[in-house]
């Protein structure tokens, strides 16, 4: 994490596909001094309403989406919210999907992602030493192996790499700030189109190992998806930092992975709190809207990272 600063806006909400809704209908009653007959005709005719479907995944429960779209809608900041269905190929959105926000550590995943990649086509050659500072980086997100990382492969050209090959067509540096991975911002779209390449397109070594490093993190990062639950197979890279922007400080907690069966859901939430949050209360944010998505517990059971962990 790193320390920085913002002012905090207003949550709204954007649905791509809609929710069921309910509606209720008014009847006049006339009281009777005995009960109506019932007829054997009438008997015949009534039928047991059927039984609802189970819902037992999150694709199975769209009462889930209404729960989580009114979650999202009670909180201050801005929160941005994707959820794509790698198996219907549904998206939902909440909140603000496509505000840019400080990215935090999460951007650390494009820049693994990037180097696997280059590594594979032989742009670039990857030590053993380099292998080790990215396990780091995605495991515990070690700050200086992802800084070393960034000065030996990455920079300025990796960036408009992200924007072509992964899709994240809204990331770049701060204004103001050194070009380098820490003072960057993006939208929840741009790492739902990241993590839906890792899935989808990376080829079958690079998403397994990804994959892995994702689902094996370290304490510190088992909040924001990690609350869908360990039967979920959930895997993330999480964000969080301290960060001045628009004459604020603000706290960033981001969470950007997957969940479900063969990586079904593909989830990015990155929330930018107002001024007075504080990062227990965004860790608990992120991942009690994940829990209530999955049908978890609410308040979730996860771990708060150190703030400068």
């Amino acid at each position: 994490m790193r320390w920085r600063g913002v002012i905090a806006g207003i949550c709204c909400l954007a649905l791509p596909f809609a929710l069921a809704g309910c509606g209720s209908d008014k009847t006049q009653h006339v009281k009777s001094s005995r009960p109506a007959a019932v007829t054997p005709t009438a008997m015949l005719q009534s039928k047991p309403s059927p039984t609802p479907a189970p819902c037992t995944t999150l694709g199975d429960c769209p009462q889930r989406f209404d729960a989580a779209a009114a979650f999202v809608r009670r909180q201050q900041g801005h929160l941005g919210v994707v959820v794509r269905d790698r198996q219907t190929g549904k998206v939902w959105t909440a909140g603000e999907p496509g505000r840019r926000i400080w990215t935090a550590s999460s951007i650390k995943l494009a820049i693994a992602t990037d180097m696997l990649e280059r590594d594979r086509s032989g742009a670039v050659t990857l030590s053993a030493q380099d292998r080790l500072l990215m396990a780091g980086m995605l495991n515990w997100s070690d700050e200086d192996a992802a800084m070393t990382l960034w000065k030996k492969y990455e920079g300025d050209a990796g960036v408009a790499r992200w924007r072509t090959r992964y899709g994240m067509k809204d990331v770049g540096f701060v204004p103001g700030f050194a070009h380098n991975w820490g003072f960057m911002k993006a939208t929840p779209r741009d790492f739902d189109s990241l993590v839906s390449y890792v899935l989808n397109n990376a080829v079958a070594p690079i998403r397994q190992y990804l994959v892995s490093a994702l689902q094996g993190v370290a304490a510190n990062q088992r909040w924001g998806i990690w609350a869908a639950g360990s039967q979920e197979h959930p895997g993330n890279k999480d964000g969080w930092s301290y960060e001045a922007d628009d004459g604020g400080h603000n706290w960033i907690t981001n969470t950007v992975g997957f969940a479900g069966p063969q990586q079904r859901y593909v989830l990015s939430v990155m929330y930018q709190l107002p001024p007075r949050g504080t990062l227990a209360q965004g860790v608990h944010v992120v991942s009690d809207l994940v829990a209530t998505l999955f049908g978890r517990p609410v308040p979730a059971t996860i771990t708060v990272p150190a703030p400068d962990g």
